[in-house]
């Protein structure tokens, strides 16, 4: 029995989606996309502060997990709280990946990599695109 705690679903019609997203940000996030490297939102950003879900604003991600992968893409060596990420198989483009879901709303975030910094390890390689920062206020 697991001990995750169950996360309430935040559902849209497609076209509830495409109202509420740019083009972008449906294609990466509803369409399991991706960004070019280096080119997303802040995707360099430095500042303190919290990374919510572009589709839902569930907070996921904070700045004191991000680091500097030198990827291109923003990188977390943990989210938030385990509940709000789902993980899954992903076997496109010729390799075996594992695919990070926001739980609340299963947008396509990115893919998790076992060669991030301790203490987990891990690496949560995360389109900006799909990120909205919300700065710590001074």
């Amino acid at each position: 029995m697991s001990d995750r705690k169950k996360v309430q679903k935040f559902i849209l019609s497609e076209a509830e989606w495409r109202q509420r997203l740019t083009p972008e940000q449906y294609r990466i996030a509803r369409e399991h996309g991706t960004e070019r490297a280096c080119t997303g939102p802040g995707w360099d950003e430095k500042r303190k502060g919290v990374y919510r879900c572009v589709c839902c604003k569930t907070d996921l991600f904070e700045s004191r997990t991000k680091f500097e992968s030198g990827s291109g893409w923003p990188s977390f060596f943990q989210p938030i709280a385990p509940e709000l990420i789902e993980e899954h198989e992903d076997l496109s483009l010729g390799m075996r990946r594992i695919e990070v879901l926001c739980a609340v709303c299963d947008a396509h975030l990115g893919h998790v990599f076992p060669d991030g910094p301790r203490p987990t390890g891990l690496r949560y390689c995360i389109n900006a695109t799909v990120l909205h920062f919300i700065p710590d206020e001074a």
